[in-house]
């Protein structure tokens, strides 16, 4: 994530969830004529999940790019593939999949399906929303994912025509996609590549906005949303698997305290607490792993830093690298994450990392502070400015934040301000360029290290808010998407990691892991490796 979420990224970017359901009820039955006495026999279970988030920011599946939308998008829109539990594309609006001989063209069957507004989903609504996340006027910040599919790239940065690009409508059932290269993850990224309705996108520009304009395909639907209180989905009954949907409903209500959430589970009133788009509060996560109630699990996920390149004094690398090395992320991983977060010495998180024992050691102190002054010096100064910290408001990211201000403090005898702003806020000063250090975090879209570099491939990206830009590092990049050599493909990366490193726009904190609670009646809800969660099998056993 930038948006990790992450998310993450994001992943890194956490609010709460909560999930609950009602107990369960029991009534008598009647008595029978010999008078033998009353039975009781369980109900069902009511199939209300009740669940905390922050307010997504878009519900337009071409816009989403943060995982807690994409919690909700998930859960409304439905592609042609879907990740299964262990994190494998399975077919889901695709009957059938033909690869050609060369792995460059896909044939995409589709089964009948609808939207939920009756239409019937068809290849061309595929098509046009691809289109419309590529066009360069949709400056859409998911535009990176589709680069695979030949011209793609071009496309989105006006160097090739619309019809240039490899997705062609065969008919209405039928959609084909060229790829630039043998792409192995494709079929996984392809998860995300969500159709929208033609139709319903070009009649009414805020159509994603409100239960009654927005169309969907998904498992559910949206029934409310009452911004900043609370959104609710229902199960949508023109969905092509609705009969495996078991939860009628979802109700997400808005709560940002992490303890309040742990509190209500604790209480009986929540079914979950905690990750993928949550968090658990960070003192409660010792104490639940030694009682045993902690679920936990490792994700394609970094927690990191960036560093705005253009604002005085981070425009000098050694300053940059300064406050990199001073950090140190093992006191962070074990006293505050204390879920099995791992130090990250670089940007790719190990789940993808092809260099596992880092770029730099952790805890420099001495290179750190040679650094700061080699750095000032160059900059020709004596003291530094005021710095700021900006995170997002959460109990973790505030642990997180008073930590790195400490030692910035003990090593550098730097005083950094804190700054914390609701997620959008922060967002949206990042993407603006308002901040010094801030604090992001990217959950993988495929578990492959391009995935987590190519956010820094373009200086003026929504994905990239440090402001820098390296030649090299594109080329670098664009090599290994190309390069079908395995071992040649990882050398390029890595060299492309090194000077990520080398010039430390971005460092990392470290790699992520899920961490939860959750009720026993709650079954069929699926976080796989890469971070993500998905309510379609899930349901409430009495």
């Amino acid at each position: 994530m930038k948006r990790s979420v992450a998310i993450m990224s994001v992943l890194v970017l956490l609010t709460g969830l909560f999930a609950g359901c009602s107990n369960n009820t029991a009534s008598p039955s009647q008595s029978s004529q010999s008078g033998s006495p009353q039975t009781e026999q369980p109900q069902a279970a009511p199939q209300v999940l009740r669940i905390n988030a922050a307010e997504p920011e878009t519900l337009d599946s071409g816009m989403s790019n943060d995982v807690i939308s994409g919690a909700f998008i998930r859960s409304l829109y439905d592609s042609l593939v879907r990740l299964d539990k262990d994190g494998k594309p399975v077919n889901s609006v695709a009957s059938d999949i033909k690869v050609s001989d060369d792995k460059r063209v896909y044939t995409f069957t589709l089964r009948d399906t609808k939207w939920s507004n009756g239409d019937p989903v068809t290849a061309n609504d595929f098509a046009f929303a691809w289109m419309r996340v590529l066009d360069p006027k949709t400056a859409s910040g998911s535009a990176y994912k589709y680069y695979p599919i030949k011209n793609a790239r071009a496309f989105f940065q006006g160097k090739a025509a619309a019809q240039d690009v490899g997705i062609k409508v065969v008919d209405d059932k039928t959609l084909e996609v060229t790829l630039e290269n043998p792409t192995p993850y494709f079929l996984t990224l392809a998860t995300f590549y969500y159709p929208v309705n033609q139709k319903v996108v070009e009649g009414n520009g805020d159509w994603a906005k409100k239960p009654e304009t927005i169309v969907t395909n998904g498992p559910f639907k949206l029934a409310n949303w009452e911004h900043k209180n609370k959104i609710e989905l229902v199960k949508n009954d023109q969905y092509w698997e609705k009969d495996v949907v078991k939860l009628d409903k979802i109700d997400f209500s808005m709560i940002e305290d992490t303890n309040t959430e742990l509190e209500m589970f604790n209480n009986g009133d929540l079914d979950w607490a905690g990750g993928p788009i949550s968090a658990l509060p960070a003192d409660a996560i010792g104490p639940l792993k030694d009682e045993g109630k902690l679920e936990a699990m490792a994700r394609a996920t970094n927690y990191y830093l960036l560093f705005q390149t253009e604002k005085p004094p981070f425009t000098n690398a050694k300053i940059r690298k300064a406050f990199s090395y001073a950090i140190n992320r093992k006191d962070i991983a074990d006293n505050i994450g204390q879920a099995g977060q791992t130090p990250l010495m670089g940007f790719v998180p190990l789940s993808a990392s092809l260099k596992s024992d880092g770029y730099f050691k952790d805890n420099d102190t001495e290179t750190a502070k040679q650094l700061l002054a080699e750095g000032m010096k160059e900059l020709g100064i004596t003291q530094l400015p005021e710095i700021t910290y900006l995170y997002n408001t959460s109990d973790l990211n505030k642990k997180i934040a008073e930590a790195l201000q400490a030692q910035w403090k003990k090593v550098l005898g730097v005083d950094v301000k804190l700054t914390n702003k609701e997620l959008k806020v922060m967002f949206d000063d990042q993407e603006h360029g308002k901040y010094m250090i801030s604090r992001s975090g990217w959950t993988g879209d495929y578990n492959d290290s391009v995935n987590f570099l190519e956010l820094l491939m373009e200086k003026n990206s929504s994905n990239n808010s440090t402001l820098w830009h390296n030649e090299k590092y594109v080329d670098l990049v664009q090599k290994a998407y190309a390069e079908p050599d395995e071992g040649k493909r990882n050398q390029f990366l890595v060299e492309a990691e090194s000077i990520l490193m080398d010039e430390m726009p971005v460092t990392g904190i470290y790699s992520s892991v899920n961490s939860w609670v959750q009720s026993d009646k709650l079954k069929g809800i699926t976080v796989d490796p890469l971070g993500y969660i998905d309510f379609k099998w899930g349901y409430l056993e009495p």
